[in-house]
């Protein structure tokens, strides 16, 4: 078990740590939730969680916001942004937060970093301590900041949910050598809150295992895309409970077409039952793809503690051209 693995595995203690968030309730602001690559993603399903809250959310890259924020919203409104950054020191993160208070607009951080850049960009700061052995691949610290952004949406997290995250990740993983096994185009589906998992997901696949990989809303996943399933393909569904029986025809279709399918939270050629709240699903199904990462990239013979090309943390240039 290397390093990566041993993290993915070795988090849940930090989850239990972080449940103790207090919820927005700022009804009147909408709240623009800023990261960039996995906190993007995470951004993304916070965000549909707040809006499923009754808090009016939008998520956008940090380098978007900072540069045309008012292409996402247009000024006069009241608005909170919240910045995710495992470091606090993502350039584009920082500098949306800096644009973001220039502007007059109330900002958070929400960072596994004490002292670091966004929490001197922001009028408050939320930090949670992840697994100090975490490398340049974002897991245990992903897991945490989704975890703190349902919780500012006023979704419990609890026991249920971790001991649902741990029993999940048992069955999934043992599930995976049949679905994997000479299978090299991955696709990821996800509805509502479950689609910026699912991107996520596929991101952790993409740079783990170095595998071109596709993420979709189940629906948005038949027009168009669904034209290069083949028996080369595997999917991973993330079921909805409002459009499972949708879904589940979605599956069949893709098996039809020769892919393999693995359903978290229903069926496939394997299932995962997924506990926990319905709120919370995405935080409970997001260690599974994790090691899903993990798994493909043994089949490959790569290195998951030392991914081609990244770095643990993105900074740039601030220096004007």
């Amino acid at each position: 078990m290397n390093t990566t693995e041993r993290v993915i595995r070795e988090q849940f203690p930090f989850w239990r740590k972080a449940t103790a968030v207090a919820a927005f309730t700022d009804r009147d602001s909408t709240f623009v939730i800023v990261g960039c690559g996995t906190s993007y993603h995470l951004a993304q399903s916070i965000a549909a969680s707040f809006n499923l809250r009754g808090l009016r959310a939008i998520a956008v890259p940090g380098g978007e916001w900072s540069r045309r924020r008012t292409t996402y919203l247009p000024d006069g409104f009241k608005t909170h942004v919240i910045g995710l950054s495992r470091s606090g020191e993502s350039t584009e993160t920082v500098q949306a937060l800096e644009v973001s208070r220039t502007a007059g607009y109330a900002t958070t951080a929400v960072t596994c970093e004490q002292g670091s850049s966004i929490t001197k960009a922001a009028d408050t700061v939320i930090f949670t301590a992840t697994h100090p052995d975490e490398g340049i691949v974002m897991t245990a610290s992903a897991s945490l900041m989704l975890l703190v952004g349902l919780r500012l949406a006023g979704i419990t997290v609890g026991e249920p949910e971790v001991a649902a995250a741990q029993a999940a990740l048992e069955t999934f993983e043992a599930l995976l050598p049949a679905v994997l096994d000479g299978r090299s185009h991955p696709v990821l589906l996800g509805a509502g809150a479950l689609y910026g998992i699912a991107a996520e997901g596929g991101i952790k696949l993409q740079e783990m295992s170095l595998s071109h990989v596709q993420s979709y809303q189940p629906m948005e996943y038949r027009h168009g895309p669904i034209s290069l399933v083949d028996d080369q393909s595997f999917a991973v569904l993330l079921y909805s409970a409002e459009t499972f029986a949708e879904e589940v025809r979605i599956s069949t279709e893709v098996q039809n077409k020769g892919a393999r399918v693995i359903g978290l939270g229903g069926p496939g050629d394997a299932g995962v039952e997924v506990g926990g709240s319905i709120e919370a699903r995405s935080l409970v199904v997001l260690p599974m793809l994790q090691v899903l990462g993990e798994r493909a990239a043994e089949m490959r013979g790569l290195d998951t503690s030392a991914p081609r090309y990244l770095k643990k943390v993105v900074v740039l240039d601030r220096t004007p051209a």
